[in-house]
């Protein structure tokens, strides 16, 4: 296996050096993304996260879809040796991601100023020429400069910035106050941007420290242990003080036995928790993933025969074909494609397609009145009521012309609401009925769902096949067509994916061929989003 290389933030000609956490399997999407999106160069990926090189500013960068968090990058080097060594040693190794080459430290600090300081100046922009009242903050907008604290406030912070440089004075490697907060825990930044920005020197910076471990790293270590021998380092060599309620900077530090990662967090909360989504249902980085692996933008200016009359009786006891007007065009120019969910939920699939591709009507329908609610809160909150049209109607008995759909875009219940095997054929064979031929089906499988599909036929995908480090020509042509792969030899991938040469060997369900599928972690359990292409024959 080649090694990782060593890789600094510097912020070269092309552009500043970012990346991104994302869930297992996502990988390949957000590459991507970030290509089509902000144009990213020297883009690569290892479990979890992917790194790219990119110009854009942070109004293009919080629009990322299929992304966790991000960061801008400090460093990325070989993991650190826990097997041999001493835990003095290690600490001293550890250190050395700090002193060894301070200026990608104060190089990384000061593009992250001039990217805030850059935001700042585009908010006042906008704050004058829009509405002169207060600008509500999104959730993924940097804290505003301006939220001044009370004067209470600001004196229990002096006497706890005090007592905590007494406690860093009093530290060493072994021992020491310096707390470190995780990864995961979703408390939002307090870090002062006016400060930051209209600071003199690098020195008046206050900063706490993030950490992660994973790994044997994590059976010798705790998080704490890392922060505290970061903390001291730093304070050392730049003569930061630490903070760790209102910091102007955090730190972010991932050790493993792949690799050793340090980053700025650029966003106070999550790129995955979406301002426009009232009540989560499933995840939004999931669902934007299917949605662009549905190709909607081919469609976005294609007629189709019998697109879907706005309607507000979806709380309807009952639906049929006749309760439907089918006989008014939507969509620009009185025209559009028909993307239909016809297991919706609480809607963050056509959220998140709607979001991104706003000229193609969207229908979506459940049984349920308590997921309908929900969903349609959640377009009220999106201002999507327009856009999305809500159905209460039975997945396997769809009040839909056949052939009238474009685009299929779902999450299958994992066996909670349908059994596993003769349900799950029945949902499909409605699915091919309304869908018209050469229409995509994009579905979110469970690992029983997908097996059981498998077994319908003989000679289809193995289990557990692997791509190779290369792009799935699926997601490319859906985000950057015609675009090219420049992936390192030396990164690993953690996507499973179904190669080519499986998926010619698969043999069609109905009428329903299969084009590819990925395999994505849903936190404690793993998934498959599967797509199918409908053929012009049914194969029998």
């Amino acid at each position: 296996m080649a090694a990782l290389p060593t890789d600094s933030g510097w912020w070269p000609a092309a552009g500043a050096r970012f990346f991104c956490t994302a869930g297992r399997g996502l990988e390949p999407f957000l590459m991507r993304e970030v290509r089509a999106r902000l144009a990213a160069t020297q883009v690569e990926y290892i479990s979890g996260k992917v790194f790219f090189t990119t110009c854009s500013d942070l109004n293009m960068l919080k629009k990322l879809k299929s992304a966790e968090r991000l960061f801008l990058l400090i460093k990325k080097q070989f993991p650190l040796n826990v097997s041999s060594v001493s835990k003095g040693k290690i600490f001293n190794e550890m250190q050395r991601l700090v002193n060894d080459d301070p200026e990608s430290w104060l190089s990384a600090i000061s593009i992250w100023k001039n990217l805030l300081e850059l935001d700042a100046k585009e908010d006042k922009l906008s704050q004058r020429d829009a509405n002169p009242l207060k600008r509500k903050v999104e959730e993924n907008d940097i804290i505003n400069p301006k939220k001044l604290k009370t004067k209470q406030m600001q004196e229990l912070q002096e006497s706890r910035e005090c007592q905590l440089e007494k406690q860093m004075e009093e530290a060493t490697v072994e021992q020491g106050d310096f707390l470190t907060n995780r990864e995961k825990s979703q408390e939002a930044f307090q870090n002062d941007v006016v400060k930051a920005v209209a600071a003199p020197n690098q020195k008046d910076l206050t900063f706490r420290v993030s950490c992660r471990c994973s790994g044997s790293m994590a059976k010798t270590f705790t998080a704490q242990e890392v922060g505290r021998v970061i903390g001291i380092a730093l304070k050392k060599q730049f003569g930061w003080k630490a903070d760790l309620r209102n910091p102007n900077l955090e730190i972010f530090i991932h050790l493993n036995d792949i690799y050793s990662v340090v980053g700025i967090p650029v966003f106070r909360v999550p790129l995955a928790s979406r301002a426009y989504i009232k009540t989560a249902g499933l995840r939004s980085t999931i669902a934007w993933a299917m949605a662009s692996l549905a190709e909607i933008k081919d469609i976005m200016f294609l007629s189709i025969r019998c697109p879907l009359a706005r309607t507000e009786t979806w709380l309807s006891t009952e639906h049929s074909a006749s309760s439907v007007d089918l006989s008014r065009d939507h969509g620009p120019g009185g025209a559009g494609a028909l993307v239909l969910d016809p297991m919706c939920g609480l809607g963050t699939i056509l959220l998140e397609a709607a979001k991104e591709w706003p000229d193609v009507y969207y229908v979506g329908a459940d049984v349920s009145d308590s997921q309908l609610l929900g969903a349609c809160d959640n377009l009220k909150a999106a201002g999507l009521q327009d856009k999305i049209e809500l159905l209460k109607v039975s997945v396997i008995e769809l009040p839909l012309p056949s052939e009238s759909v474009d685009i299929i875009i779902s999450d299958i219940p994992f066996g909670k609401k349908f059994k596993l095997g003769k349900d799950i054929k029945n949902i499909l064979q409605e699915m091919e009925r309304v869908l018209h031929v050469g229409g995509t089906i994009v579905l979110l499988l469970s690992e029983d769902h997908h097996r059981r599909l498998q077994d319908c036929e003989p000679g289809g995908i193995p289990r557990n096949s692997k791509g190779s480090h290369t792009d799935e020509p699926g997601i490319e042509k859906c985000l950057n067509p015609g675009g090219k792969t420049d992936l390192s030899d030396t990164v690993s991938s953690s996507a499973e994916t179904g190669g080519q040469g499986d998926l010619d060997k698969m043999p069609p369900f109905g009428s329903l061929v299969p084009v590819d599928h990925y395999r994505v972690s849903l936190g404690r359990t793993g998934a498959f989003i599967c797509r199918y292409r409908k053929s012009p024959s049914s194969g029998r």
